[in-house]
């Protein structure tokens, strides 16, 4: 039985009018080691993606440079034909090379493949939304995005993409982002200890941008701090599900895609997201990352 989505943490949001739920799914943990390769366990890998629907999550994370491909392989086998509530998003810019890194891949030529490969991996016509990777693969660089976006609107207007987002960008991109185009989300690395972007989501969301923070949990190097660990041990409660609460509550503009392997795990990220926290607990948790 479905979820009603209502249910969900942080209930809904209007994405390019498309309504879809605050609490989504990233997909990039599916891939093996390194975001490289197939995944250790693929049955449970369909598992997790089936139960992410059973849940009543609408909004799925990936990109065509997990695997590379293979997220989206996976997500393609578990659920397609998607039902019409999903909405998919992805993301284009970024190679990978043999060694696992992410080399730039922003012409026009790279950017055109890179759609089509995604459309073929996951098996439609047409991408719900696209979001064009910036910087490297460590944090956001400054240079203009107009070049690359302007591609990604030609592709709009061909019909293979609903909505275009930004992504590791600087607030300076995306302003010049949105003089270009019409731009529904902006998806940058942000959590309790990494909050370089509250203006911007502040900003976004007056005028009803969605932000979608990667790493929400910390990355690959979970969140540290005593103020966390203070508040989960007041409310009986891991310091994960109090940064992914924080997050529920910091700002309506906030979707958030943690990612797991394991359906007990998305099961926990859910339930840590319901977490209710008091404005002393929020006050708490606000001296990290200031």
């Amino acid at each position: 039985m479905t979820t009603d989505t209502t249910t969900l943490p942080g209930g809904t949001w209007a994405l390019g009018g498309r309504t879809i739920t605050r609490f989504g799914y990233g997909a990039m943990q599916l891939a093996g080691p390194g975001v490289m390769g197939p995944p250790t366990d693929r049955d449970g890998a369909i598992a997790v993606l089936r139960d992410v629907v059973e849940q009543g999550i609408t909004h799925i994370d990936t990109s065509g440079a997990y695997g590379p491909h293979v997220t989206n392989e996976l997500i393609r086998e578990a659920l397609h034909p998607y039902p019409e509530s999903v909405l998919i998003s992805t993301k284009v810019g970024a190679d990978r090379d043999a060694a696992g890194g992410w080399p730039a891949a922003r012409t026009p030529a790279d950017l055109r493949r890179q759609v089509r490969e995604n459309l073929e991996s996951l098996g439609v016509e047409r991408l719900d939304l696209v979001n064009l990777r910036m910087g490297d693969a460590h944090e956001p660089q400054p240079g203009s995005i107009t070049g690359a976006l302007e591609t990604l609107v030609e592709l709009q207007q061909e019909g293979l993409v609903r909505q275009l987002g930004v992504s590791n960008v600087t607030a300076e991109q995306v302003a010049e982002a949105r003089a270009v185009a019409p731009i529904v989300c902006v998806q940058n690395m942000y959590n309790l200890a990494h909050r370089g972007d509250d203006r911007l989501i502040d900003d976004l969301a007056a005028d009803g941008i969605a932000y979608v923070p990667f790493f929400p949990l910390g990355g690959f190097s979970p969140l540290q701090a005593g103020a966390l660990s203070a508040v989960a041990a007041r409310l009986d409660a891991t310091p994960m599900s109090v940064a992914l609460a924080w997050l529920v509550r910091r700002s309506p503009n906030i979707l958030l895609i943690p990612g797991t392997s394991r359906v007990a795990h998305l099961r926990e990220n859910l339930a840590g997201a319901a977490l209710a926290l008091s404005q002393e607990d929020v006050t708490e948790l606000d001296t990290i990352g200031r």
